[in-house]
């Protein structure tokens, strides 16, 4: 029998069709990967990309040349440009502004390597250390709410011909409406508890234990109650924190680690398939009264990985509804029982 399960924190719907289920062992990826293209992202290709706008390097070595470890460069195709005054306006019923932003790519390794978990724990701490610093120095930006950090393994899920391991950054004069959906969820539940819904949802995870995937150091990784896809896994911080930017050292260190184990369960388990994972974290907040008062006690930061392992049809396009056709359950326990 089908289920419709809701998503606790913003409501929205997911079906649940177990009738159309595979075994755990049955997904794999959705088609073949392209031809791979010449890489400029490799170490001695530094002059075929935009010049270095933060960079972690060996002593010594000379800016925009071999001797990094993790550099950020500016996308040489941008959706959004950093030049510029929004100017918004309206006309009638429309408004609208210049787009206005920041796109930057972070490539993670000057060695040629596509997926993010054979690099070191070491490498991928050097790599949130990039993401931590960029989020920082973009929120100086005022025309910026938000900083939205993303990557997109494979083919099926963006990540082109250029098998070489990047995540990308996008920063928008506005919150994106997938983001507002859960800073609004979170604030209505703590309105009416006191209590952060994620918060919850960690020791109502720890304690059932069937949607927990892994439980290391600060950190949980878990299939949501209303996975939108299979083998969908968040990886929440057990400490309540709305930014992601408040990473200790020591959290970045445990951070690295589970994201490293959880995409390689996926890696190994799943036949490597095609991934997205977005970090969600709180939005620059600006001084107006009343706005987000309570965003650092009811808001959680987390990453969402979703494997690429089904398509988005019609009916999930007109109804907003997602059809999973795997129980969390099931997928949790596929991932917990892979050895890494």
């Amino acid at each position: 029998m089908p289920q419709l399960r809701k998503d606790p924190i913003i409501g929205r719907w997911v079906i649940i069709s177990s009738e159309r289920a595979k075994r755990p062992d049955q997904f794999g990826s959705l088609s073949e990967e392209p031809p791979e293209k010449f890489c400029p992202f490799c170490e001695g290709q530094e002059s075929h990309t935009s010049p270095e706008i933060f960079v972690i390097r060996k002593e010594g070595s000379l800016p925009n040349k071999e001797g990094w470890q993790v550099r950020v460069v500016p996308s040489i195709r941008p959706f959004l440009r950093i030049e510029g005054e929004l100017e918004r306006q309206g006309k009638g019923i429309y408004d609208w502004m210049n787009g206005i932003g920041a796109h930057e790519i972070i490539v993670e390794t000057p060695r040629h390597i596509a997926n993010i978990c054979d690099l070191s724990e070491n490498e991928i701490v050097n790599v949130l250390t990039a993401y931590k610093n960029r989020i920082e120095d973009l929120e100086r930006d005022i025309r910026f709410k938000y900083v939205l950090i993303f990557k997109n393994y494979g083919w099926i899920a963006g990540g082109g011909k250029i098998k070489h391991t990047r995540s990308q950054l996008i920063a928008t004069p506005v919150n994106p409406k997938r983001v507002k959906e859960e800073l609004v969820g979170a604030q209505h539940y703590y309105e009416h508890h006191e209590r952060c819904i994620f918060c919850d949802l960690i020791k109502q995870e720890l304690k059932e234990k069937d949607r927990l995937v892994l439980d290391v150091d600060g950190f949980i990784a878990i299939v949501p109650f209303a996975a939108r896809f299979p083998f969908e896994v968040w990886i929440l911080p057990k400490r309540h924190n709305c930014d992601f930017v408040s990473l200790g050292e020591q959290e970045k260190k445990d951070l690295a680690k589970i994201l490293k184990l959880v995409l390689l369960k996926i890696k190994n388990g799943l036949n490597d398939p095609s991934y997205n994972y977005v970090l969600h974290t709180a939005p620059f907040r600006r001084e107006k009264i009343g706005y987000w008062r309570t965003i650092e006690y009811d808001y959680h930061w987390h990453i969402e990985i979703m494997p690429r392992l089904t398509r988005v049809a019609g009916f999930e396009w007109g109804t907003g509804f997602y059809i999973c056709p795997i129980l969390p359950e099931d997928c949790a326990k596929f991932l917990r029982e892979i050895s890494i």
